[in-house]
């Protein structure tokens, strides 16, 4: 295996490590706090208020991330993100409703970090024409984090329908493990600077962080990237509402009897699946799918999308986000509908990630850092506001949002990959102008 290509591998492993603890909190924290709120009337932790916290402060420190990485690199930004991970996870085991938001706060700025350098990195060992690959490659890696824990979780909460403190302490106790060895595999990561013979993206420059600073600011308000931020605000939107509210609304329907809570777990893994199937097919296969380009995929994951939302609105109560209910869907809540939906909701996900991953790493390659920076803002941006007035819309409102703007976000997609094309043809008579970057341009 190339030097450059192992990297990536190694890169999606150790951050899949540290994911498969933190995606498997945030799909079962609400659940998990609702039951340490009925052993203990003091706490008074909201899952929903935690993840608000996590995404407003991970969006404001997205702007200090590129500074972060131009004085101390990609591999540094990670491990401190990484550590904050671990910190979150472990504070489960001591449940403080302060430490709680104490918490989200600090892994809120470790978020921030480990995306931006995560998405630094792989540029970094990508070429033009090796980026779809890596990109589908490592999505498939880190979305196999779905699997591990809430496998895990699937067969700890089976047949419970009360969290108890024995069962928390386990499951805390080997997500923080799997964490850890997470951090150990991205500080062996081996180190890629800008501009040595290890980067194949030696267009990109190295700046000093106020620089990097003012980078970041100006791509932000070019047209591209500002149409590209509609789509990334939906992809903050969907990200949300899969891997936290969809999950509790599952878990909340009492028509799902006492398999209610273990499904929270099964969809966890079905997202997981979709997730990992979508990355392996633009991944592995990815030559074989963008030779017709980005924008067929991001439509086809529109489909999937839209198909998803159909079905939850009918098969699910509209109070389910919130609490047990007794309430009936449109027809008879099917867990079998429940999980299906779970796997669209993944896959669909992977159509848009792994292309918008592809887009950065490729048409933003001279700036990678504030590239990805950007797209975690608004991406962060939106979480935190789904989180927000997840605890008071109800899921059809919820269904609705997805809906408009999952429109929006694939229009916009597909008119930046468009236009970009035909930037493409009209270089290709010139060989000189075709090896350079693709430059943006300013309102």
């Amino acid at each position: 295996m190339e030097r450059k290509l192992r990297n990536v591998v190694f890169l999606g492993i150790g951050m899949m490590l540290v994911f498969s603890a933190f995606q498997t909190i945030s799909n079962i924290e609400k659940t998990i706090l609702d039951s340490i709120g009925q052993e203990d009337e003091n706490f008074k932790g909201d899952g929903y208020t935690s993840m608000a916290i996590i995404y407003a402060v991970f969006a404001v420190f997205n702007w200090l991330a590129p500074s972060v990485i131009s004085l101390g690199g990609p591999k540094i930004a990670m491990f401190y993100g990484a550590v904050t991970y671990l910190f979150f996870i472990l504070t489960f085991l001591w449940p403080k409703t302060w430490l709680l938001y104490l918490a989200s706060g600090i892994i809120g700025t470790g978020a921030a970090m480990i995306w931006t350098g995560q998405g630094n990195y792989l540029t970094l060992n990508s070429t033009p024409a090796t980026i779809s690959r890596n990109s589908g490659l490592f999505w498939a890696l880190l979305q196999m984090s779905m699997f591990v824990g809430n496998l895990f979780v699937f067969f700890q909460f089976r047949g419970l329908t009360h969290i108890d403190v024995n069962t928390r302490t386990v499951v805390i106790s080997v997500l923080g493990g799997i964490a850890a060895v997470g951090i150990v595999i991205l500080v062996a990561l081996p180190r890629t600077r800008i501009g040595s013979t290890d980067s194949v993206n030696v267009i990109e420059q190295q700046r000093g962080p106020v620089e990097a600073l003012k980078s970041a600011a100006n791509l932000f308000l070019t047209r591209e990237m500002i149409l590209l931020s509609v789509t990334f605000f939906y992809t903050g939107i969907e990200l949300s509402f899969f891997s936290g509210v969809y999950s509790s609304a599952i878990g909340f329907t009492n028509a799902f009897g006492e398999s209610a809570k273990q499904l929270v777990g099964l969809s966890g893994i079905f997202i997981g699946a979709g997730e990992v199937l979508g990355g392996a097919l633009f991944g592995i296969l990815g030559a074989k799918f963008t030779r017709w380009g980005r924008d067929p995929i991001v439509i086809g994951g529109f489909v999937f999308h839209l198909a998803a939302f159909f079905v939850i609105f009918l098969n699910l109560p509209n109070k389910s986000p919130f609490a047990p209910t007794d309430d009936e869907a449109f027809i008879t809540s099917s867990a079998i509908l429940a999980i299906l939906c779970s796997f669209l909701l993944g896959f669909g996900d992977s159509c848009f990630n792994t292309q918008i991953y592809s887009m950065l790493g490729g048409v933003f390659a001279h700036d990678s850092a504030s590239a990805f920076a950007i797209f975690k803002f608004t991406q962060s941006v939106a979480a935190a506001i789904c989180f927000f007035y997840a605890s008071a819309l109800g899921l059809h409102a919820q269904l609705g949002i997805l809906l408009f703007l999952s429109i929006i976000g694939t229009v916009t997609f597909v008119y930046v990959e468009w236009a970009e094309n035909k930037k493409k043809k009209k270089m290709e008579p010139n060989e000189d102008e075709s090896d350079s970057s693709v430059q943006t341009e300013k309102f």
